[in-house]
């Protein structure tokens, strides 16, 4: 067995574990941002997202799909929105079984301010970082996506 081979595995191990922390230290602190600033959460905030750059009505499978969530859990997050007038629900014209779910102009207006300061509170926490580096980062990302995971 090549001598390196067990350092590289456990070096990819280590920086998983440092991915994994980053990303739940960002969560952690938008989660927090969000609660405090905008008093929503990271769920409700994650569904407007996808909803504003859809623009059009989704169905709630296609949001459920985007956000990697179950549709139970969007319709909770999407409940909610329209209880507070930030979405609207309408059937489909030809299945009535089928409901799409789209922002109010109250919900594009509370999204376009939440998004500045999510942006701007991304920029913080990633102020350590150079064009330069964001670059690398972006390569080093795309290579290690898990679409290309040999068997």
């Amino acid at each position: 067995m090549n001598e390196s081979a067990p350092s590289l595995s456990k070096r990819r191990l280590k920086s998983w574990i440092r991915l994994l922390r980053l990303t739940r230290t960002v969560e952690a602190d938008l989660r927090d941002y969000l609660r405090k600033g905008h008093e929503t959460t990271l769920p409700r905030f994650d569904v407007m997202a996808a909803l504003y750059r859809r623009r059009e009505a989704l169905t709630m499978s296609e949001l459920s799909r985007l956000l990697l969530v179950s549709n139970g859990n969007a319709t909770a997050v999407v409940d909610r929105l329209e209880k507070d007038g930030l979405a609207r629900r309408t059937p489909a014209p030809t299945d009535r079984r089928t409901v799409h779910v789209a922002l109010t102009e109250a919900g594009l207006k509370a999204f376009e301010a939440m998004a500045q300061g999510h942006e701007a509170r991304i920029d913080a926490l990633f102020s350590g970082l150079s064009a330069e580096d964001l670059d690398t980062f972006r390569d080093i990302l795309q290579r290690a996506q898990p679409e290309k995971i040999p068997e």
